[in-house]
């Protein structure tokens, strides 16, 4: 019960299901790129990417001297079924 919990208030926040119906989309992203679709602050993103991040639902991988971040297709499977009843 405790997970679900913390799933729920993790994509219970309206940034963090932009930024996943936005990978969802576009596939991979920087930090900036988010910032500047979402228009919030480079800080609320990556706030929010960390914690995405810590559920599982975010993979980043670094290239030309930039951090770029995509939904991880290994994510928990109870994660990908809260998220494609929400998106």
């Amino acid at each position: 019960m405790k997970r679900w919990s913390i799933i729920f208030k993790t994509l219970g926040n309206i940034n963090r299901l932009k930024i996943v119906g936005l990978l969802f989309n576009r596939k991979k992203l920087t930090v900036g790129e988010i910032a500047d679709h979402l228009r919030i602050s480079i800080k609320s993103a990556s706030k929010n990417l960390v914690l995405l991040h810590q559920l599982d639902v975010l993979e980043s991988r670094g290239m030309n001297g930039h951090v770029y971040y995509e939904l991880n297709p290994d994510m928990p499977k109870d994660i990908k079924r809260a998220i494609s009843l929400i998106i």
